[in-house]
Parts: C-alpha cells; sequence; structure tokens
C-alpha cells in the first residue's frame, strides 16, 4: 500500500495536467491550436495605435498589448508565438472581433455599455474627454458655435453621438460628415471641408501636433463626454480576459505603467519627435491604483 501512495499521486498528477490542459476554451484554446494570435490595430490613431513607414505598429496600446502577447506565450508555454498584426478601423473592430479575426484590438476604442453588449473590455487603461478641434482663427468656441456648419466624426465612433445629443439639447442644426478614419476627418477640418472634428482630446492633440503648422489648431468647447479607453475582447470568454486583466493590473501597479505613459506623452514621438506634453492626470492615476472595466 506504501508503494502504491505515490503512484496514485503521481497518476492523479498526470489526469490533473491533462484535464487543465484540455480546459482551453476561447481566444487562449484559438492561440494554442495555431500557434498564432492576430492583434487587432488601428492605421492613425496617435499616439495609441499607428503606422510607422508602412512598416510597424507602434503606440502606448501597442506596448501594453505586447506585454499582453508576451503573458499569453508564458502562460500557454509555446516556445514561439507568431504575432500577426490585423489594421481595422472605427467600424470594422467589433465585427473583426465577433467573427474570430482578431483576437485582441489594441487602438483607441471607448469602453461603453453599449458595446459591451457585443464585446468585452480588459481594465480600462486610459480617460480621454471628447471636445473639438478647430481652426484657430475660427472664432469658434463652444458647441453652440457650430450651428449652420459642417461638422466632421470619425465613422463608427462615440463621438458621433455625443455631438448630435448636444445638437439636439442645444437647438443647433449642423451638417454632419464623417471621415473613414481619423486621418481622413482631420484632413476635412485641415482643408475648411468641416468647421470642426469632434473627437477624443488626446486624439485631437496628436493629429494638431503632426499637422503642417500645429499653432492653426486648437482644441476647444465644452467636454461633450468623458470616457474610459479599453483594450476590446471577445465577450463570454472568462479565462483569456481574466489573462488580461491581470496582466494589465500588474503593469498598473508596477513602475512600469509610468515608463509606458511617460515614453508616449511627454516624451518625442516617431514620426516627427513631437512631444504631446500631456502629464498623466490625477483621474488616471486613480483608474491605475484601483483598475475596472466599468463602461461609460
Amino acid at each position: 500500500m506504501r508503494k502504491l501512495i505515490p503512484l496514485v499521486a503521481a497518476l492523479t498528477t498526470v489526469f490533473a495536467c491533462t484535464a487543465q490542459a484540455e480546459e482551453l476554451t476561447g481566444t487562449l484554446k484559438k492561440i494554442k491550436d495555431s500557434g498564432t494570435i492576430v492583434v487587432g490595430v488601428r492605421d492613425a490613431s496617435q499616439p495609441f495605435s499607428y503606422l510607422v513607414g508602412n512598416k510597424q505598429y507602434v503606440g502606448y496600446s501597442v506596448d501594453l498589448c505586447n506585454h499582453i502577447v508576451d503573458a499569453v506565450q508564458k502562460s500557454l508555454k509555446l516556445k514561439t508565438l507568431e504575432v500577426t498584426y490585423q489594421p481595422v478601423t472605427s467600424s470594422t473592430r467589433i465585427p473583426l472581433m465577433q467573427n474570430g479575426t482578431i483576437d485582441l484590438e489594441c487602438g483607441s476604442t471607448t469602453n461603453s455599455i453599449e458595446r459591451q453588449k457585443q464585446v468585452a473590455f480588459g481594465v480600462n487603461m486610459f480617460l480621454v474627454n471628447v471636445r473639438m478641434a478647430v481652426k484657430a482663427s475660427s472664432g469658434i468656441k463652444s458647441v453652440a458655435d457650430l450651428n449652420g456648419k459642417p461638422v466632421v466624426t470619425t465613422t463608427g465612433t462615440t463621438s458621433d453621438r455625443y455631438i448630435k445629443q448636444h445638437e439636439a439639447g442645444q437647438k443647433i442644426d449642423v451638417k454632419n460628415l464623417y471621415g473613414k478614419d481619423h486621418d481622413e476627418s482631420f484632413l476635412m477640418l485641415e482643408t475648411d471641408r468641416a468647421a470642426a472634428f469632434v473627437m477624443d482630446d488626446t486624439l485631437l492633440f496628436g493629429k494638431i501636433a503632426n499637422a503642417r503648422n500645429p499653432k492653426d489648431f486648437a482644441v476647444v468647447g465644452e467636454v461633450l463626454s468623458s470616457e474610459p479607453y479599453g483594450i476590446m475582447l471577445r465577450k463570454d470568454d472568462p479565462q483569456f480576459k481574466k489573462l488580461v486583466d491581470d496582466t494589465l493590473t500588474k503593469i498598473y501597479k508596477s513602475d512600469e505603467i509610468q515608463k509606458i505613459y511617460a515614453k508616449w506623452f511627454t516624451s518625442p514621438i516617431p514620426p516627427k519627435n513631437i512631444n504631446l506634453n500631456m502629464p498623466m492626470s490625477d483621474k488616471l492615476k486613480q483608474q491605475f491604483a484601483n483598475p475596472t472595466d466599468k463602461g461609460v
């Protein structure tokens, strides 16, 4: 009997490990089986996720997702893990997540209660205010000044809803225009096809900083909404969400988040080596101290 006990214990361990391996579900199983993780990225969401020189995707969100990719490889005990970057837009990001094309979406996506009906989010990674960019010479200072003017937002973003809500509330009438991405939306403002570009303020500052003549533009007006950004995941996948949340929380609770933030918001960034000079807000510090996936 004494000889049998260690044998039974060993067999139990083997069966437990086998069962644990078989219990992989959802995204982690997909990644394990394929040896590949597909990361959704944006071409023009500076400084969160954007393309540099048609070769490399970089940004604050991309750096966070790279940490998640490393954690996935370690958790699955994979010697190698192929990373594929899949460009997405505001319109395609949710459908591509739902149909299994991408496994993580690392861009500038607002974590909203409405979107949580379709997808899930890791613990929030950033906080922004929705405002508007205008030509500095336009005289536009508030939403009320937009009456009768063309206003652009990017297709598939929450900013569109907020400007329409303020239209109704203030009884103003604007002509709503839509850019396919943030670059096209800003170009409409730059070329006077739109009087204002309504979007998350950090993205607006990023576009202005990279404009030919940054002093020609200003971010003005009341805050239409304060919103958290999150890394988007597939809905009803608790195994993968726990890994993502644990990885991000570990970063937020360490000095690593300070380094990543400083790299993209208080240091020169590619391609023009412009510094956005955006110190971390007290609200974001509180967010990192108490991580949550609560949507707006």
